[in-house]
Formats: structure tokens, sequence, C-alpha cells
């Protein structure tokens, strides 16, 4: 399964950004699916998560009310509409497909991972 990920750019604080992951195979249609991230310096992150049937989301605390999740089963996408961008969320994040139906926290339970995709917040 490939990955493809885009919507990533340098944007301002308090900016709006969208990413989308498009999947190759539909077989993802039945497996939840991630973003996750990791910001200079640290270790990578969970940031949102979303069960096969685009329901059972969950978000980090640092994003919890300004990223949204959502997921279309018949174009093989996940997207993550990020709102109120700040300093922090500045990362590259990664698409990632879980091994099980729900959305995961856990990368040891991801098994498929997409290429990163650079978000720059300007403060």
């Amino acid at each position: 399964v490939q990955l493809q990920v885009s919507g990533g750019g340098l944007v301002q604080a308090g900016d709006s950004l969208s990413l989308s992951c498009a999947a190759s195979r539909r077989t993802v249609s039945n497996n939840g699916m991630n973003w996750f991230r990791r910001a200079p310096g640290k270790e990578r992150e969970f940031v949102a998560g979303v069960n096969w049937r685009g329901g059972g989301k969950i978000y980090a605390d640092s994003v919890k009310g300004r990223f949204e999740i959502s997921r279309d089963n018949a174009k093989n996408t996940v997207s993550l509409l990020m709102n109120n961008l700040n300093d922090e969320d500045t990362a590259v994040y990664y698409c990632a497909v879980s091994r099980s139906a729900t959305g995961t926290t856990d990368p040891a339970n991801v098994a498929y991972w997409g290429q990163g995709t650079q978000v720059t917040v300007s403060s």
C-alpha cells in the first residue's frame, strides 16, 4: 500500500491548512487511518485517528477542537483539516494506516506509513 500525502506548506499563526492522504488500494477501507507528526527535536506523536467507517474519531489533546480528521472510502482518502494553527504545530505530518479497524495512538499498531509533509507555522 502506498500513501500519497499532500497539502503541507508555510502558513501564518491562526491560519488553516488541510492535508490529504490518498491510498493506492481500496483494502485500506477496512482499516483505521491516522495522522502523526514529528516536530524538530521531538519524538513522533499521534495527532488524530478515525475508524474504518469514518467514526470513532480520536485526537491528541493538543489539537482537540482545532483539527478535524475525515475519510472518504470511495476515494481511498483521509484528510486533516487544521484550524487556528500555532507554532507548536510545526512538524512533519505523516499519514498512517492502522493494523486494525480503528484509529490508533500507538505507532506500533500502524501497518503502513505515508511519506511526510512539512507544515511550518510562522508566528
